[in-house]
């Protein structure tokens, strides 16, 4: 049904609270660069409206810290777009302070715990190899 795929990878030891406000901030970022994957408002019987979600299914998938660090080499080598969450960005408190820490690190010693990302399905699957679906 979609030529495209949605993958979120999550380093593996991160507590749930952890997880969770990572996967948020990583569908965030997914959504702002391809809008066009928000469908309708949804209504129910009584004629409430709630807030539209994704058209697409999301896969989220867990990796240990040496295959996040292959996947993130990956989508760099191929030129991919990412919705990127660095460790470092668990102590900050504010979206400022996650850009200013953010940029403190390169692709060689960022320790990502989590990548997101939308592509050709086949690509998607090209570069997180390695990773597994989340429990």
């Amino acid at each position: 049904m979609f030529d495209t795929k949605i993958a979120l990878v999550l380093r593996e030891d991160l507590a749930a609270w952890q997880a969770l406000n990572v996967t948020a901030f990583l569908t965030s970022g997914i959504v702002a660069q391809c809008p066009e994957i928000i469908g309708e408002p949804y209504r129910d019987r009584s004629g409430t409206v709630y807030n539209p979600l994704s058209v697409q299914p999301v896969i989220v998938l867990a990796a240990d810290a040496a295959t996040m660090a292959a996947i993130h080499r990956r989508t760099l080598e191929r030129g991919l777009r990412t919705s990127l969450y660095i460790e470092e960005m668990f102590s900050t408190g504010h979206d400022a302070a996650n850009r200013a820490v953010f940029a403190d690190f390169g692709p060689e010693d960022a320790r990502v715990v989590g990548l997101g990302l939308r592509a050709d399905k086949k690509l998607v699957d090209k570069v997180t190899k390695g990773a597994r679906m989340h429990p």
